[in-house]
């Protein structure tokens, strides 16, 4: 069976540096002032937790001994100042710092939104959009718990295991020396095991994000699959996918759980050796308040350790999410304002291609030396067989793409020198592959401009024709259509797509396949009104039905990405050319039908 792009693990291109962890501080600075204040009450917190074994140690050296009841109260207080101060700080670490997550959560995810926004169509034809989600959605959210708590915590950990070594070497520096010799073990183990649970990681973000792309797809060509009854085939599929998840999933579980054991191995050793040794120096410069308050310290100073070794584990697995999350963000956006691009002007409607190439992959040329001119007001329809490039050109004329050399000029001004927003604004398209968010019809329909009045949204679709279905339909205008207008008929989508296009009141209107879904006794009605909609407007159109461009103020018959034809339908017709011949045959063919 052919693979496909959702079962076939993405190459990662930049690898993780600490680039990347700078680059999510940088997201931090504007919370910075709560951060510090957070990191402030949690040290304060932490050396007055500290104080717990030392007030023990007091206890059964001094106080117990000598009968000091008062004393002892007083070491109780302390000791309950110290677990409410602790209490109230954690307290304030978790609701400040669960909010400042959340708000870097939500600004990551903005940014990433709004770079995709800007990203080519290339970028989107060339991969499943569940790979694309995933980053959005899945990634960004398994971010929270490094910014939540992480952060804080390591911080918090690394000054306690500063000040509880304090304590301890204060208390007994031979015992202080015991505990700290599983340190070098430690750290040999964690640079041991390390690789293995970041290749791990990134191995399970690639699997869920394979997982996610075929689910994606399955459930958008639901359709197709039941009327071909791909059902069982789907499924095998999707075991396949889905047990490739599980397994890189227990895989990077068990690598990230060998860290854990790995400390509670070597913190067991330690605490052993320091009761045998202290218990055996008892008499000899150790009290037993000496070596109660010693595991006290043993016991705390072990805790961060995991702790940090939890915090590494985490570190690891969002580095995964992070090199996906930054990559995305650093796609190249190809179409772009340039730094000096200018606004421009009000668009009075002649377009000119000089020298147009154009290609999308490397030294596969779509578009070959096109030269053509539109005045103002000129419909120019645009033939010929598929794949020659007809629908290139007007994504040209938007600039969805750039040039590989040769200008489009609007207005005798190069379209390449001014911002995109200007351009497209003064535009209306409608494209092959029509699309009907969900929400309201009326909403739909003012999608191309978002403060048009009821009315006028209504004169567009009386004036395409499709003011008559949407008035029968239960609520008329403000009937909810499902995700791609499903309910909707494909030519009630298409006139409605049309309308959208037609209520920007662009100056230049770009048709692709606009009437291609609708039928003969529609497309007649729909023809009256793009004759009137069409005047006074440059207007680019494909049609594969003929009969629906017959005026058109210029016919276009591109092949293999070069104009062979250029004329009106008349002046085609005498030449008994391309045009003529793909006119007859279709003349042909409907009326053999």
């Amino acid at each position: 069976m052919a693979r496909n792009k959702f079962d076939v693990d993405e190459k990662l291109e930049v690898e993780f540096n600490i680039k990347h962890f700078k680059r999510l501080f940088g997201y931090l600075k504007p919370y910075r002032l709560q951060v510090y204040l957070v990191m402030f009450l949690m040290i304060a917190a932490s050396v007055a937790s500290m104080l717990g074994p030392y007030l023990t140690k007091v206890a059964i050296d001094e106080k117990i001994p000598n009968g000091d009841i008062r004393g002892l109260l007083v070491l109780a207080g302390i000791f309950l100042g110290t677990l409410i101060i602790n209490s109230l700080c954690l307290k304030y670490k978790i609701r400040t710092m669960s909010d400042v997550g959340q708000k870097v959560i939500y600004k990551i995810r903005e940014d990433l939104f709004v770079h995709l926004q800007k990203l080519p169509f290339s970028y989107y034809d060339s991969r499943p959009h569940g790979k694309i989600l995933v980053r959005v959605v899945n990634y960004v959210n398994s971010l929270d718990n490094l910014l939540s708590n992480g952060l804080i915590n390591v911080v918090t950990d690394l000054f306690s295991l500063i000040v509880i070594v304090g304590f301890m070497l204060a208390i007994n520096i031979k015992l202080t020396f015991i505990c700290l010799i599983g340190l070098p073990i430690l750290i040999f183990a964690i640079f041991l095991i390390k690789n293995l649970q970041r290749k791990a990681w990134q191995v399970l973000s690639s699997k869920r994000s394979n997982m996610n792309a075929y689910i994606h797809e399955s459930i958008a060509g639901m359709k197709v699959t039941q009327s071909f009854v791909r059902e069982d085939e789907n499924l095998k599929i999707f075991r396949e996918v889905n047990d490739a998840y599980r397994s890189a999933w227990f895989k990077a579980v068990r690598n990230n759980f060998l860290l854990w054991p790995t400390v509670q191995v070597i913190s067991v050793l330690v605490v052993s050796a320091v009761y045998i040794v202290g218990i055996t120096w008892i008499g000899n410069g150790i009290t037993v308040g000496v070596l109660v308050a010693f595991m006290g310290y043993i016991g705390r100073f072990w805790a961060p350790i995991s702790n940090l070794g939890n915090f590494y584990n985490t570190i690891i697995e969002t580095m995964a999410y992070l090199e996906r999350i930054f990559e995305t963000m650093d796609e190249e956006v190809l179409v772009r304002d340039t730094k000096e691009a200018a606004t421009m002007p009000n668009i009075k409607g002649n377009v000119e291609f000089r020298n147009v190439c154009f290609e999308y992959e490397k030294d596969n040329p779509i578009l070959k030396d096109v030269n053509l001119i539109a005045k103002e007001g000129e419909t120019i329809a645009i033939v010929g067989p598929t794949g020659a490039g007809k629908t290139t050109i007007i994504n040209l004329i938007s600039r969805f793409y750039n040039l590989t050399s040769g200008k489009v000029l609007i207005d005798g001004i190069d379209i390449s020198t001014v911002t995109l927003n200007s351009l497209r604004s003064q535009m209306g398209i409608m494209l092959q592959d029509t699309f009907i968010f969900s929400g309201t019809i009326i909403d739909n329909i003012r999608y191309s401009k978002l403060d048009a009045t009821d009315e006028e949204v209504m004169a567009a679709a009386k004036a395409v024709k499709a003011h008559d279905f949407i008035i029968e339909m239960e609520k008329g205008y403000n009937t909810e259509v499902n995700e791609r207008g499903t309910r909707l008929s494909v030519g009630q989508r298409q006139l409605i797509s049309f309308a959208r296009a037609l209520l920007a009141d662009p100056r230049i209107l770009i048709l692709d396949e606009a009437t291609s879904s609708i039928d003969t006794e529609t497309e007649k009605a729909l023809q009256e009104g793009l004759n009137r909609l069409l005047r006074g407007r440059t207007s680019f159109v494909i049609a594969h039905r003929l009969s629906t461009i017959k005026n058109a103020s210029k016919i276009i018959y591109i092949d293999s990405g070069r104009i062979i034809e250029e004329g009106s339908h008349d002046e085609l017709i005498k030449e008994r050319g391309a045009y003529w011949k793909l006119y007859t045959s279709q003349n042909s063919f409907l009326q053999a039908m």
